[in-house]
């Protein structure tokens, strides 16, 4: 190179502004352990404020004190040690939102756990964000299909709603999560399913049945798996409900589970402890209350001002032997807006979607349920209720006059009728044919397998009757006897045809 142009490059580089000075904030890690960190030399961090330690890990500062942090470790802590650097980010937790999203499977921090690339979105929003107030809400008044008899017509979900669903191991609570999400096929809802410290195989049963069901596209799987940090677990669910925010604010209707919300509460407590914060009941802090409310407050139905989407919310819970006052249950049930009761009861009995009606309650689906299906709703759970009762008594073999004996087998008969196999959603008009054929005695007397076969018979009639049915539900109005009984007729004839009719 030329003496004269290395002079001339010397004297621009001189004469250049000075670059501004990078200050970074750099503290030392003083204690590691499972999940958590102690870092001090940051006396300026802030709460929730992300930290950055060697080998890409992260964490959030969980706890202020004087003269040390208490932080949350959001990936594997192999490679910090006592000693090792962490720097402060200025920046609190955020995730990649947007309809990119669709579609895929992630972890708490929005990266790909399905081996594609990195989702195609340069949109990022906090996890952690305020509710919204009152004039920023509107009425539930649309009605969620989950396409489950049992749920539709006895414990309607509207739009906006907060629905738990609460049962013991093995009772089918994210069979009726997992139907609700392959019911939204063709509706325009989209889907968010949160897996919280779920085992690697149960999230892969779930993403197969989306798969298969057709469902994924609509649909973003966020997972934190029971072999990861406790800190993903902690904040994968409002991870997943700032996804849905971000959909819901285009005007969108988003349905979000949390399956469940047992482990979220699990893994705060171990991550309080570990931080040796003070116990409450349950070993759980004093503020686990606020952690799900300050989450399930997030959904709603909103107002036009601020997009006019709606946010669905089914947070799952499991309880111990149908312990439905222990600590966390009661903390959900008074944070939603009714309950799914899942019974261990119906389960021996083979009855499955196994939901407890008398438990079972929503206190604002209703609104939003087709008038036809409420009408038919009524003279269910009176139904069931008398027979219950009438059952218990008749276990003492006592003799029962023929009414009673007619209103145990009329009950039988209903019960049955509720019964629906996974993965097989039902249209409401197909539900509501159904259940009148079952209130008016037309399943009677039949066994598990020969109701079943009814029922398919009655459903492939509805859906060559021109529509009729599907009119009534979508019409919003009343249902007349004339209908009652022109939608029982269908149902008498179909079930002649195929050999199972009262006079067969």
């Amino acid at each position: 190179m030329p003496h004269d142009t290395t002079d001339d490059l010397l004297q621009a580089l001189l004469d250049a502004p000075a670059p501004e000075p990078h200050l970074h904030e750099i503290g030392t890690v003083t204690e590691i352990g499972d999940g958590i960190a102690i870092v001090t030399g940051l006396a300026r961090a802030l709460l929730d404020e992300v930290l950055e330690f060697g080998g890409g890990l992260v964490g959030i500062v969980f706890d202020l004190e004087a003269d040390r942090l208490g932080v949350v470790l959001l990936g594997p802590s192999g490679a910090v040690v006592p000693g090792s650097d962490v720097r402060r980010t200025g920046r609190v937790v955020s995730v990649p939102v947007g309809a990119a999203m669709l579609g895929r499977v992630v972890d708490a921090l929005g990266r790909p756990r399905d081996g594609g690339d990195p989702p195609a979105t340069d949109r990022l929003r906090p996890i952690e964000t305020d509710a919204p107030g009152i004039l920023d809400r509107a009425p539930v008044t649309r009605p969620l299909a989950t396409g489950l008899k049992a749920v539709d017509a006895a414990v309607p979900v509207g739009m906006g709603q907060r629905e738990l669903i609460v049962g013991d191991r093995q009772t089918g609570k994210t069979s009726i999560a997992v139907d609700a999400i392959l019911n939204q096929r063709g509706t325009g809802v989209l889907c968010i399913y949160c897996a919280i410290g779920q085992r690697g195989d149960a999230v892969a049963k779930v993403i197969g049945a989306l798969h298969d069901g057709g469902a994924m596209d609509h649909t973003i799987v966020v997972t934190a798996g029971d072999e990861e940090a406790p800190g993903l677990s902690w904040v994968a669910p409002y991870a997943a409900m700032t996804m849905a925010e971000a959909l819901a604010a285009t005007g969108r209707d988003v349905l979000i589970v949390f399956d469940d919300l047992t482990h979220h509460a699990h893994s705060y407590r171990e991550l309080s402890l570990l931080l040796r914060r003070p116990p409450g009941r349950e070993a759980f802090p004093g503020d686990i209350f606020y952690v799900h409310a300050r989450l399930l407050e997030r959904a709603g139905q909103f107002a036009p001002r601020i997009g006019g989407g709606s946010i669905t919310a089914l947070p799952v819970v499991e309880t111990q032997a149908e312990n439905l006052s222990a600590y966390i249950p009661t903390n959900l049930i008074s944070i939603t807006d009714g309950q799914i009761y899942l019974s261990p009861r119906l389960v021996r009995r083979n009855q499955f979607p196994a939901v407890d009606l008398g438990v079972s309650v929503s206190r604002v689906g209703g609104k939003a349920q087709a008038p036809a299906l409420r009408d038919v709703a009524g003279n269910l759970r009176v139904t069931l209720s008398q027979f219950e009762e009438l059952e218990e008594f008749a276990r003492f073999g006592t003799r029962l006059d023929d009414a009673t004996q007619r209103n145990l087998t009329r009950g039988a008969a209903v019960r049955g009728a509720l019964r629906q196999p996974e993965r097989d959603p039902m249209p409401a008009d197909e539900q509501l044919a159904i259940l009148i054929a079952a209130i008016e005695g037309l399943f009677d007397a039949m066994d598990e397998a020969t109701t079943a076969t009814g029922a398919a018979a009655v459903r492939a009639a509805v859906r060559h009757d021109n529509g009729e049915t599907a009119a009534l539900i979508g019409s919003g109005r009343r249902m007349t006897p004339d209908d009652r009984a022109r939608i029982a007729g269908l149902a008498r004839d179909a079930l002649s045809e195929v050999g199972h009719g009262p006079d067969a």
